[in-house]
């Protein structure tokens, strides 16, 4: 089974541009993401796919392996999907360039999804860890996620759910971890199936996996990280990172 990871790197972002090349300790975030990915060992490759000149020169400059998309793309599926549409791979781990904190076990735990799947039944494998601030369970910015008794993906949303209507039952609140690993042939899926009304809707291309049928199984974790969405995260990773 060849494992490769990649990571969408898009040098535009709506609440802080250019925030990947944002120093992080002397190296720009994208770098640190990198490194952290080939440092755990687990890919045969690892890749940084952009749209960003700046990005691929700083991770081809120190050795690394950059793919410039030829296309426009809305999400980090599409740009992956073409990144690997001719290789020779079996599973794709989706690591965010905006996540220097990456961990072996994290990205171990959804590789494993696919070593026990013998019947290749399972789509895709993503990261759930439980949350109980309540700020942050009604932040929009959070993306929840619901699931079977098997842990698999029954929904994700910006709102929160289940909807609390009894305060009284100790109901687990979960965020989605925007790690994943596609079978191949159900990334490539993704790229030619066209978005419906709930992934329009919620702004979550997750969604359009499970309106087409795909099965998602999650996986909890108690690893955090920290994600750099603002310039006020980049100040606790500069903190963590000391």
């Amino acid at each position: 089974m060849k494992i490769i990871a990649m990571i969408p790197a898009r040098y535009a972002a709506s609440r802080f541009p250019g925030k990947l090349m944002q120093d992080l300790q002397g190296k720009p975030v994208i770098q640190r993401t990198y490194e952290a990915a080939l440092k755990t060992g687990l890919f045969q490759e690892v890749y940084v796919v952009t749209d960003s000149t700046t990005i691929y020169d700083t991770i081809t400059n120190i050795g690394g392996k950059a793919i410039m998309s030829e296309k426009q793309h809305e999400c980090g599926s599409d740009r992956i999907a073409e990144a690997v549409e001719s290789m020779d791979v079996d599973i794709i781990v989706n690591v965010q360039g905006d996540e220097p904190f990456t961990d072996r076990e994290s990205l171990a735990s959804v590789i494993e999804v696919f070593k026990d799947d013998v019947k290749k039944e399972i789509d895709l494998a993503s990261l759930m860890t439980r949350i109980t601030d309540w700020v942050e369970i009604n932040d929009p910015n959070t993306v929840k996620v619901i699931v079977d008794n098997q842990n698999f993906a029954l929904y994700f949303s910006r709102a929160p759910i289940p909807y609390p209507r009894s305060r009284e039952l100790d109901i687990p609140y979960f965020k989605h971890k925007g790690i994943y690993a596609f079978r191949k042939s159900a990334l490539m899926d993704f790229q030619r199936l066209p978005m419906l009304i709930l992934e329009a809707t919620e702004k979550i291309e997750a969604i359009r996996y499970l309106e087409y049928g795909k099965k998602i199984k999650m996986v909890e974790t108690s690893v955090t990280g920290i994600e750099i969405d603002t310039p006020e995260d980049l100040e606790k990773a500069k903190k963590e990172w000391k």
